[in-house]
């Protein structure tokens, strides 16, 4: 709809007119560009805020995401024509300190209305050590802080987005803010019963801790009483020291752990030898950064389900 239109920089018009904005690889289900539409136009960073947008929005948003789908987001670079894709959007949707190259394109882009995500809930330091350069927020620059911004993997807080999302779709496109307001609602509710579920289900367990590839899993530790012992950091990549390893092993035996998580973007082979020279079993808890044809469901509920499920078969559910 084109709630309000940029102008766009020659450099940008170059780099539309040469790749042409109408087949974007980054672009969604919907292959149309940004800004071509007649609808609320809405670029989301990744997955988590794709899927915040479509609920949203309904039918009247077009939507399109930065990150295409099987894409590990942490590392993401923006092409020339993204940055032109972001331009002639109504609407940015991102979570400031998990992309740094998203935090920059949009920080530099014209667009009227940029959401945060991570201004809609608080980010905690939930004591991860990362060696990964996230663009972290001005507190983690002035405090040492690593501000961990998995928060979609804790219902609570990404029904607190969700919120936020809403009402800044409503000011941007008041026209359609009834419907915004109404899809926002039957979202959040949504997610209580989907936190109902977790905190039900993970109430009693044979053991509270579990393994996991990276340390994406805090924010759900911390809401439903678990210890995440990740692998790796906050960054999916970096690689676990021999003491760390070794660490992990005394402590399966200490606390009774059964399984090692592994994640469907990136690679399994330090989490299987891990499981395999300790003696435990391997199984997919996914982060919900990206929904393939590997994903356990069809969206984030669905994937969130099968967390669930996998998580009280690890902990010995009772």
């Amino acid at each position: 709809m084109n709630v309000r239109r940029q102008h766009i920089s020659g450099i940008a018009i170059a780099a539309a007119t040469a790749l042409g904005l109408a087949t974007l690889s980054a672009c969604s289900s919907d292959s149309s560009a940004a800004g071509s539409t007649d609808k609320f136009d809405v670029v989301a960073s990744f997955y988590p805020m794709e899927f915040l947008a479509e609920r949203i929005g309904g039918d009247h948003v077009h939507v399109t995401t930065l990150t295409e789908p099987g894409q590990e987001p942490h590392d993401l670079d923006i092409s020339a024509q993204q940055r032109a894709q972001l331009e002639e959007s109504d609407a940015a949707l991102y979570l400031a300190g998990l992309q740094p190259a998203v935090d920059d394109a949009v920080k530099q882009s014209g667009t009227e209305t940029k959401i945060d995500a991570a201004q809609l809930t608080t980010l905690e330091d939930l004591g991860v050590e990362d060696g990964h350069d996230h663009g972290g927020s001005s507190e983690e620059e002035e405090g040492g802080d690593h501000l961990d911004p998995h928060v979609w993997l804790d219902p609570v807080k990404y029904a607190e987005i969700a919120e936020g999302v809403g009402k800044a779709f409503e000011k941007a496109d008041p026209d359609h803010a009834a419907d915004y307001k109404k899809n926002t609602a039957a979202l959040v509710k949504e997610l209580g019963e989907l936190n109902t579920s977790f905190a039900d289900g993970l109430k009693n367990t044979k053991t509270k801790v579990f393994f996991t590839n990276h340390a994406a899993f805090g924010y759900l530790a911390e809401r439903y009483g678990l210890t995440q012992e990740a692998i790796s950091g906050l960054d999916p990549e970096s690689e676990p020291s021999p003491a760390r390893v070794k660490e992990l092993q005394e402590e399966a035996k200490a606390d009774g752990v059964t399984t090692v998580f592994y994640e469907t973007l990136v690679s399994d082979k330090t989490a299987k030898t891990l499981a395999s020279d300790a003696g435990l079993k391997t199984d997919v808890l996914d982060p919900v950064e990206g929904i393939t044809d590997k994903s356990r469901g069809d969206d984030y509920i669905q994937v969130m389900q099968a967390n669930l499920k996998a998580l009280q078969k690890a902990l010995g559910s009772k």
